[in-house]
């Protein structure tokens, strides 16, 4: 296996900085219900996962923004799915369903 087979280019000298195109994350197919899980995390802390929202990425960062507001706390969008700072299972389920969805509150 010579040099050129395991490293990737990072400069090219008539091109510049090259960088490796990232394929783009394609939303997962639900059956038409958002769930709400509680997630432990580490050092005692707690985080609200909601999944099986059928909304494109920068839809989905505007709903996260609004619940986040509702719930009084911070959160991110990963993967397709909202994560909410503590345990807000109740508040985001009241939430989602004035919007109109139908929800389950999922896991233990």
């Amino acid at each position: 296996m010579g040099i050129e087979e395991r490293s990737t280019l990072v400069f090219a000298s008539g091109i510049g900085r090259i960088r490796e195109e990232k394929p783009k994350a394609v939303r997962p197919q639900g059956d038409g219900v958002v769930r709400i899980m509680l997630k432990r995390l580490g050092g005692g802390k707690t985080a609200s996962v909601v999944t099986g929202i059928p909304l494109e990425e920068d839809e989905m960062k505007d709903l996260a923004r609004s619940l986040k507001q509702k719930c009084g706390v911070g959160g991110s969008v990963k993967d397709f799915c909202i994560e909410i700072q503590g345990d807000k299972r109740n508040i985001l389920k009241a939430e989602l369903e004035k919007k109109g969805y139908t929800v389950k509150l999922a896991g233990g």
